[in-house]
């Protein structure tokens, strides 16, 4: 840790981007547990942790009226936390069954023109720019690239569900006044997902989402608020297709009732092209937002002519189901800022552990023991007596989930004292001893800073 102190395209109908409403004071209850033993956090105490503020004194990101608002950049220890949440929901997603891709994000304005982006929402992208007699446009969603790289190569129904994955960047044109910290923003880096299957493998599929979104809940500490099934409502630029919205509503009633969630149902929230169950988070002043999603589309592979071959040799149109584990890392990142006050999971600290050595003397064995965290892909920082008093190094670090403490005897015995950031200390233990058994609890990618039961 250092030491220095979308929403989607229109407000109704939504477009695919999780997390884009933002409501007022909920009744839902709004204590949370903290990560790392952290006691629950009551009501005064999160409304302070605006991740704007936090985000800034903690030197993860910040902006410059240079860059443009709405353009927040990430400072080295808040991309140590992207780059460790990006790669922990790629690993989830091969894991998974998904297949990941890279698509660019211009797209020519015909390619939204198709998708229906255009027609719905082209007052909130950007401008085209011209390129000779072509129009091109910065992306306001991944689907319609997506739809267009299923349609490249001919598929079997053999080859269903095809899961397609990406983290990839969009953009919005948001107006300014609503923009703020990484919560609203113009561009977007998206935990995107988009499932190719019959529609027997719809319900299975979705269910499959959800359980993927409860297993990263649960690693990242995060409690949801409520489960939403998202309906359209009148007066919006929806897709008229009566008997496809009727079909994938009830294709997601289905899986809700399933997985014995509870949910309310909400008209005006789908996107323009179907319903969506997502999923609401609450930050500590009590406002809502949807942090993750999945939703079924019948009219994208319509509008793309997607097809398979199915087991009678003819051609078959496939569903797709778009997926999102963890909505925009940029405001996943807000949610998790305030709801852990920058005291994260051990798994995605910035710095993992401190080093202390009491004394110059010491510094050797600091040093040797940063090389073998490093081997061991570990983030430790040394924190030496030219910082200050032990103490004060001690208070300084306490958001960081594990400090090492090396006097004169732990470095005779190459031992540690270890402190918890729960404020636990542990016997002095052999060096190895406690790296080995660190390397499992962050592995394990949980909230709990020690277990006796890992070895």
């Amino acid at each position: 840790m250092s030491r220095r102190a979308d929403r989607c395209l229109s407000p109704k109908p939504r477009g695919e981007c999780p997390g884009a409403s933002a409501r007022g004071p909920s009744p839902l209850e709004r204590s949370r547990e903290r990560a790392g033993g952290h006691s629950p956090d009551d009501r005064e105490e999160t409304a302070m942790h605006d991740h704007r503020k936090l985000g800034r004194e903690l030197a993860l990101f910040d902006t410059d009226p240079l860059i443009g608002a709405g353009l927040p950049y990430w400072l080295p220890d808040g991309a140590t936390v992207r780059h460790t949440l990006e790669e922990y929901i790629r690993i989830a997603e091969r894991r998974a069954g998904y297949r990941h891709v890279y698509s660019p994000v211009l797209g020519k304005r015909e390619l939204y023109e198709i998708s229906g982006h255009w027609s719905h929402y082209s007052e909130d992208m950007f401008p085209p720019m011209e390129l000779g007699s072509e129009q091109v446009v910065l992306r306001p969603s991944l689907c319609p690239h997506h739809a267009v790289i299923y349609r490249s190569r001919s598929h079997s129904y053999r080859e269903l569900p095809l899961r397609m994955a990406e983290l990839g960047g969009m953009y919005r044109s948001e107006l300014s006044g609503v923009l703020g910290g990484l919560t609203r923003v113009r561009a977007i880096q998206l935990n995107d997902a988009h499932i190719f299957c019959t529609l027997d493998q719809v319900a299975d599929e979705a269910r499959a989402a959800l359980e993927m979104i409860r297993s990263a809940y649960e690693a990242l500490g995060i409690r949801p608020a409520r489960y939403r099934l998202s309906l359209p409502g009148p007066g919006g630029k929806y897709v008229a297709a009566p008997d496809k919205w009727q079909r994938s509503t009830a294709l997601l009633t289905e899986v809700l009732d399933r997985s014995g969630l509870p949910y309310d149902s909400a008209e005006g929230e789908a996107a323009f092209y179907g319903p969506k169950i997502d999923v609401q988070v609450t930050d500590g002043a009590g406002r809502e937002s949807t942090l993750s999603t999945v939703q079924v589309d019948f009219h994208q592979p319509e509008r793309f002519d997607l097809h398979y071959i199915g087991a009678d040799g003819a051609k078959h149109r496939p569903v797709m189901v778009h997926r999102s584990i963890i909505g925009s890392v940029e405001r996943a990142v807000a949610h998790l800022i305030e709801q852990h006050g920058g005291a994260f999971p051990a798994w995605l600290a910035p710095t993992q552990l401190a080093i202390l050595p009491i004394s110059e003397a010491e510094m050797p064995n600091a040093v040797a023991l940063a090389e073998r965290c490093a081997d061991r892909g570990l983030r430790a920082e040394i924190a030496g007596p030219e910082r200050g008093t032990l103490g004060a190094r001690i208070r300084e670090d306490r958001l960081v989930p594990y400090q090492a403490v090396i006097g004169a005897r732990e470095a005779a015995d190459d031992h540690v004292a270890v402190r918890l950031r729960d404020g636990r200390r542990l016997d002095p233990q052999p060096a190895d001893a406690f790296l080995d058994r660190l390397g499992a609890l962050i592995g394990a990618h949980t909230t709990d800073l020690w277990d006796d039961a890992v070895s």
